[in-house]
């Protein structure tokens, strides 16, 4: 067994070292329930645009929904009996979590995606001849391109009579359950544990991610509650760093996660659904669909989606993190109309009757950009509050227009944005950006 009670001390210290680091986004206690909110004001979304998502979102029978903006919750709602700490599945949004595992084991010399998966499941693993099987890798069960059969077949059967070979690795994208849950024993194959314990030391001590695969039938299926799903979304719009500490350091394994891994199905990183592409493929199909999976989120999202509208997606564009449990109308293998529904919704929560970016005529910030002092063209009421945010809508100043203007010297350089009350129509405000 590779496993020892040292890995565990050293992980141990990694955690506690990692304490010490501050980074620009929020990163959530790894112990308690305490996490930093953000006012859905400070980013101009209107409450009734906001009642109008949940109401989608109720109709949707939906469990749970949280909104992050910089990893600080912005939106949070539950629905029914449903709380923050109720346990949900994540169906195969959860695959998301072993392609994560597979990149960790890759990086401490444990597996190598590139290898025969026969390497850690053993000859006859399916029931193809011994010079076809050998051809089929880790990196083909990572990216559903290991040409087994799922046709007419129990998709979830992990058995080697249920697995046939319909055609050659690489050159047929298929959304196979089986190949995928079979990676549980490539992990444990080569780190001596369990898909569990690894996710436990490598996840649940250095982030606070709590949650467990449980077997039903062939899959293994993962449970949390939503902050916790919300957790590892954390941890993936910062590129596998946890508040300074490298979770995953291997920067060429986690791009390659989150890009296109093949060209058949270009929506498809590792067990990954990337928005922005040309064309993508869906479960059950053989033929590419033109356009994004998503077409009214942005561009640069990728996501982890699961039945019945499990949904974690990520816009680092937009330092967005949408977290969605639940049942759903849709009963497709995933959700994607639910996702981009959201996402739509989403993005329209600014309302543009109470915030809207300032006019060069109207109201200017010189010099722009500064390093000391912001003034006006038009001067505020000395009674008038300015509130000042950053780039991802955290509050950075809050006070009122001085002799010399506003100071800003105090602050790091980067894009910032100056909300102040129109001086032409009442009850309106303004939006400037700076740059420091």
């Amino acid at each position: 067994m590779r496993f020892s009670i040292y890995s565990i001390l050293f992980f141990s210290l990694l955690f506690i070292a990692s304490l010490i680091h501050a980074q620009d986004n929020y990163f959530p206690p790894v112990v308690g329930d305490d996490w930093e909110t953000l006012s859905p004001d400070s980013l101009g979304w209107c409450e009734e645009n906001i009642n109008e998502l949940y109401d989608f979102l109720e109709t949707e029978n939906s469990k749970a929904f949280i909104v992050l903006k910089g990893g600080k919750i912005v939106l949070e709602k539950y629905y029914g009996t449903f709380t923050q700490d109720s346990l949900w599945y994540w169906a195969s949004a959860g695959k998301t979590i072993t392609a994560f595992m597979c990149g960790m084991a890759q990086e401490e010399g444990l597996i190598d995606i590139e290898a025969p998966s026969s390497n850690y499941l053993s000859e006859a693993w399916t029931s193809c001849s011994p010079e076809d099987e050998i051809q089929i890798t880790v990196r083909n069960q990572l990216s559903m391109t290991s040409g087994l059969n799922d046709v007419d077949i129990d998709v979830d059967c992990t058995d080697p009579e249920c697995l046939t070979c319909l055609a050659p690795p690489n050159e047929r994208w298929a959304y196979h359950n089986a190949p995928y849950t079979l990676l549980d024993q490539v992990i444990q194959s080569g780190t001596g544990m369990n898909l569990n314990f690894y996710t436990y030391t490598r996840l649940g001590i250095p982030i606070g991610l709590q949650g467990a695969f449980v077997s039903l039938g062939f899959n293994n299926v993962f449970f949390s509650t939503p902050r916790d799903m919300a957790r590892f979304g954390v941890l993936m719009s910062n590129s596998g760093t946890w508040d300074g500490l490298n979770i995953m350091s291997d920067m060429e394994y986690f791009n390659a996660m989150i890009t296109p891994s093949q060209d058949l199905n270009p929506s498809y990183g590792y067990l990954w659904w990337l928005n922005g592409q040309n064309a993508h493929m869906l479960p059950g199909f053989q033929f590419q669909i033109p356009g994004p999976i998503s077409p009214n989120a942005p561009d640069d999202v990728f996501a982890a989606l699961g039945k019945n509208g499990q949904i974690l997606s990520i816009s680092p564009s937009q330092d967005l993190i949408i977290v969605r449990m639940g049942n759903s109308n849709d009963d497709s293998f995933v959700s994607t109309n639910l996702h981009d529904d959201i996402w739509q919704r989403v993005l329209e929560l600014e309302c543009e009757t109470q915030v809207w970016e300032s006019p060069q005529e109207e109201v200017r910030a010189y010099p722009n950009p500064s390093n000391a002092w912001v003034q006006l063209t038009s001067r505020p009421k000395p009674n008038q509050e300015l509130i000042l945010f950053d780039s991802i809508g955290r509050e950075c100043w809050r006070g009122y227009y001085g002799d010399k203007g506003i100071n800003v010297s105090h602050l790091k350089p980067g894009s910032y944005y100056l909300i102040l009350p129109s001086p032409i129509e009442k009850g309106k405000t303004l939006r400037i950006q700076l740059q420091l």
